[in-house]
């Protein structure tokens, strides 16, 4: 994110946000002047989280983020050994993944920072689920979180896909394919909060990944009016029906 945007959202949110969460559809580590953002975010009085693979942290790096006072760093490993880490997270390094575990919790000391281990369902780890369990605090986490995978081409069953049906975001119908788990009308996060892209877009949720329902730009017109602008309140007012395309991916 070029810093004339970045000081754009910071000036317009410190008021009235409570969190930024730095990350969306990339890899924050490569950001160089992520720790200076984080600074600058904790000063301002936001809660700040970080969700990472982890492959770009070094020693130096986990201790410029804890120094710039993140609040909240979640990494993703989804597996205990090479095979089933990569089954999801090819081309990553489960090794790497530790190591970052090892520094962030180095870096910490006694600071409050929460380091999250982040852990998707898959029918490539499910044996390891018990594991993870006993094994997440001596990696260096603070706490535990298994999610849902969210899957493509999942209508006639996927490779990924849990045993359990409890544990997949699809379930099978009369038909024989698999279906989205069906959800409750209503969406708490396109009135709680925004995306906004490098470029300065604001977009209804994380799940807008291809900016098709961007509210405008924060470099032309201010976060409040773009927020409740027409387009804004249209696709509220859609997602409660659940009509945008966007919205019948989402698990939230």
């Amino acid at each position: 994110m070029p810093r004339e945007v970045w000081e754009r959202v910071l000036e317009q949110v410190a008021k009235t946000a409570h969190t930024i969460q730095f990350y969306f559809q990339g890899e924050p580590l490569l950001n160089k002047d992520l720790p200076v953002m984080i600074r600058e975010a904790h000063d301002a009085g936001l809660y700040t989280i970080v969700s990472t693979n982890a492959q770009a942290m070094t020693p130096d790096l986990a201790q410029a983020l804890v120094d710039a006072g993140l609040d909240r760093i979640i990494v993703s490993m989804d597996g205990l050994t090479d095979a089933s880490y990569n089954a999801y997270r090819i081309g990553g390094s489960l090794s790497k993944t530790k190591e970052a575990l090892r520094y962030l919790h180095e870096a910490k000391g006694k600071r409050r920072m929460v380091i999250e281990l982040q852990c998707l369902r898959l029918k490539t780890n499910e044996h390891e689920w018990a594991q993870f369990k006993r094994a997440y605090k001596a990696l260096g986490a603070d706490r535990l979180v298994f999610k849902t995978a969210q899957l493509y081409d999942y209508a006639n069953g996927h490779p990924l896909m849990p045993s359990e049906p409890k544990y997949s975001r699809y379930i099978q119908g009369s038909d024989g394919h698999y279906h989205r788990r069906p959800l409750s009308k209503g969406c708490f996060r396109v009135w709680s909060g925004v995306v906004i892209t490098t470029n300065g877009d604001v977009l209804p949720c994380c799940y807008d990944k291809a900016h098709a329902h961007a509210y405008g730009n924060i470099m032309e017109k201010p976060l409040q009016e773009l927020f409740f602008n027409d387009k804004a309140l249209a696709f509220r007012n859609a997602a409660f029906q659940q009509t945008p395309q966007i919205c019948q991916e989402c698990y939230k």
